[in-house]
């Protein structure tokens, strides 16, 4: 009998900064983190690459468009969690059209800007070590294979 391969999942980030500012939206009615608020975010579908993934997650969440040449990658890490491991890859915009605004109301609660040293508590934890990373200019880490927590090593 064939083992399955060991398989990642990947996710993407796409922070928008203006002003000092970052912009956050709330997770709604999903199974992961409710009610925690996370930069425009989503799985990679397949057939696309991680570039193509976020410039379609800015779309269909925040009705901008973003094209290949305005993002560029922050930060990337390398995820545990209980069900699965994750590479993600967190992106910033330089620049964008149109004016972000909540596409899926089903899916986020809140969308606004927030001053990047005044976060909310409720920030998706491992989106926060992000954050402080890149703040940093560190390019990699790995969060929650002390399944405790996280580290910046």
């Amino acid at each position: 009998m064939k083992k399955e391969r060991f398989r990642i999942f990947s996710a993407v980030y796409l922070i928008f900064e203006k002003e000092g500012s970052i912009l956050l939206l709330q997770r709604k009615n999903t199974r992961y983190m409710p009610g925690y608020y996370t930069p425009i975010a989503g799985h990679s579908d397949g057939n696309e690459s991680a570039t193509s993934a976020v410039i379609r997650e800015a779309k269909e969440e925040a009705g901008v468009i973003v094209s290949k040449k305005d993002v560029s990658v922050a930060y990337i890490t390398h995820r545990y969690s209980i069900e699965r491991e994750y590479i993600d890859i967190y992106f910033v915009a330089t620049h964008w059209e149109g004016e972000p605004r909540n596409m899926e109301p089903e899916k986020s609660g809140d969308m606004q800007w927030f001053d990047k040293k005044n976060l909310p508590n409720n920030v998706i934890p491992e989106v926060v070590v992000a954050l402080h990373a890149i703040e940093k200019n560190i390019h990699y880490g790995e969060y929650g294979w002390d399944h405790e927590g996280s580290s910046l090593e």
